[in-house]
């Protein structure tokens, strides 16, 4: 498609990457998004491809992306943004409420993973959300992850969380909740600087990269502390 130019925004603006196959559909975001205070959609996308070029060369703050489009499946292009331009939060639009889905977004790098049917402010919320360093999963596929969870046996204690401590699970339990490292010490009693030492331990210990992939990490691993904070 070709690239719409775009005005010269404030620094302080969130910057905003479209990529979804639908026109409709992205007009319709775009002029959603642009009009939100502090929010300025740079670039739009109609495929995986695409989104992957625009991104590199407009260094958005957070790219919104349907999860399945032709040219490069929101998958696979959200994996390339979050390798490439670490840090770069993206948030997964979806129509279903799919578990496999979910777990594939997280595992690529995915920062937020929304139904397309949530209401507009749900959407700038979860923008917001990204942009300030948090994540976010959509009420309705959390709560089929954990119908699916619920059926699943229990993780023994020589499983995949032997290296952290009790308190360690706790926090790793939160994030996979979705909350930021704020929610997370509000939650426990904490101080937020403990409650980010923390994170940073468990990242370590799991050998893993980021936030998004600690809940991925949870969740595909029956994290059993997950039920008890949702259930």
């Amino acid at each position: 498609m070709n690239e719409q130019p775009q005005p010269t925004t404030p620094d302080a603006a969130i910057r905003i990457l479209i990529a979804d196959d639908h026109e409709v559909v992205r007009i319709g975001l775009a002029a959603l998004l642009d009009a939100q205070a502090g929010f300025a959609v740079v670039a739009q996308a109609a495929s995986g491809d695409e989104a992957v070029r625009l991104a590199r060369r407009h260094r958005p703050d957070v790219v919104v992306m349907d999860i399945r489009m032709p040219g490069g499946s929101g998958i696979d292009a959200c994996r390339a943004i979050t390798d490439e331009l670490a840090g770069t939060p993206v948030v997964m639009l979806t129509s279903h409420a799919d578990s496999v889905s979910l777990f594939d977004a997280i595992d690529a790098g995915a920062s937020g993973y929304v139904l397309k049917r949530v209401g507009s402010s749900e959407l700038v919320d979860a923008v917001r959300t990204v942009a300030g360093g948090g994540s976010l999963l959509d009420p309705a596929v959390t709560r089929s992850v954990l119908d699916r969870l619920r059926n699943a046996s229990r993780l023994e204690e020589a499983g995949a969380f032997a290296d952290l401590t009790d308190q360690e699970r706790r926090v790793l339990a939160h994030l996979a909740d979705g909350a930021s490292n704020r929610e997370v010490a509000e939650r426990m009693g904490l101080a937020e600087k403990t409650a980010r030492n923390y994170v940073s331990s468990i990242l370590a210990k799991l050998t893993l990269e980021s936030r998004a992939q600690a809940a991925g990490y949870a969740i595909r691993n029956r994290l059993p502390e997950l039920e008890e904070i949702n259930g």
